[in-house]
C-alpha cells in the first residue's frame, strides 16, 4: 500500500541551494548553519565579508559548499550581482532567507528622516528587491521557497519602534502578495515572526536595566527566544513538509501576540 514519503526525508534539504542574507552574525549565522546541517549548500551574504569567514568555515566543516558574497541589501546592483554569481556557481536557487534587517529604537517624536529611511530601505525595499531578483530565477525553475524574516513587531505595537514595527508590518503584507502572485509557479513565500531572540544584535537591548524583565513578562512561555527556536521554523518552511504552506507568518513568540 502506498503511504507517501517517509517522515525521515520530509526535512531533507540535500542538494538545495540556499541564499541567506545577513549571514555573518545573529540569526542569519545560525540559520545558515542549520540549513547546511540539513544538507543545503549556502550562499552567505553580508555587507562585511570578514563577518562571513567564520560561518563559511563552519559550513565547509559540515561538508557543504559555500559561496561568500559581499552584498548590501540596500543596493540593487549588489543584489543582482549576488544572483548572477549564484547562478554561475550553482546553476539555481532553491531557498531564499531574507534575513538582513536593522532596528533603531527611538521615541516617535525623535525619529529622523535618515533613521526612518535606513530601516525602511533595509527591511522593506531591500527585502523586496532581493525577493524579486531571486523570484525571477525561481519562476524559471517553476519552484522555490522564500522565507522573509519578519517579527512579532509586525503584528503588535512596541514602544519606541515606530519605524521597525511599520517595516515588519509591510513585510507581512508583502509576503502575502508575493505568495498570491507566485503560487502558480510553485514558489512558496512565507514569513517568520520571532520575538526578542538572544543574539549579539539584541545584546545591547538586554543589557539595559529592566529590559529583560519587560520582555519575559510579555511572553507567557516565560523566557526570551533562542536561535534554535527560529532555525526549526526555517527548516520546516524551507522543506517539502511545508509545500502547501504559503502566504503565512509563522510567529515564534512564546505567546506574546496571543494576548
Amino acid at each position: 500500500m502506498e503511504t507517501g514519503k517517509s517522515n525521515r526525508f520530509e526535512f531533507d534539504l540535500d542538494g538545495k541551494i540556499a541564499v541567506v542574507t545577513g549571514a555573518g552574525r545573529g540569526m542569519g549565522y545560525d540559520i545558515a548553519l542549520a540549513l547546511a546541517r540539513y544538507g543545503a549548500d549556502i550562499v552567505a551574504c553580508s555587507r562585511t565579508v570578514s563577518e562571513l569567514e567564520s560561518v563559511a568555515a563552519e559550513i565547509e566543516n559540515l561538508g557543504r559548499r559555500v559561496l561568500v558574497q559581499k552584498m548590501d541589501i540596500q543596493k540593487i546592483p549588489d543584489i543582482e550581482a549576488m544572483v548572477n554569481a549564484t547562478e554561475k556557481v550553482f546553476g539555481r536557487i532553491d531557498i531564499l532567507i531574507n534575513n538582513a534587517g536593522i532596528n533603531r529604537p527611538q521615541p516617535a517624536e525623535d525619529v529622523s528622516e535618515e533613521a526612518w529611511d535606513a530601516v525602511m530601505n533595509t527591511n522593506v525595499k531591500g527585502l523586496f528587491f532581493c525577493a524579486q531578483a531571486v523570484g525571477r530565477v525561481m519562476i524559471r525553475q517553476k519552484k522555490g521557497k522564500i522565507i522573509n524574516v519578519s517579527s512579532q513587531a509586525g503584528e503588535v505595537g512596541i514602544a519606541q519602534r515606530a519605524a521597525y514595527c511599520s517595516s515588519k508590518g509591510a513585510v507581512n503584507q508583502l509576503t502575502k502578495v508575493l505568495a498570491l502572485e507566485w503560487a502558480e509557479h510553485h514558489i512558496n513565500v512565507n514569513a517568520i515572526g520571532p520575538t526578542f531572540i538572544e543574539t549579539p544584535f539584541t545584546k545591547p537591548m538586554f543589557d539595559k536595566p529592566g529590559f529583560r524583565d519587560f520582555v519575559v513578562n510579555k511572553i507567557p512561555w516565560g523566557r526570551v527566544g533562542k536561535p534554535e527556536d527560529v532555525t526549526g521554523a526555517v527548516i520546516y518552511l524551507a522543506s517539502e513538509a511545508a509545500d502547501l504552506v504559503t502566504g503565512h507568518n509563522l510567529l515564534i513568540d512564546g505567546g506574546w501576540t496571543a494576548q
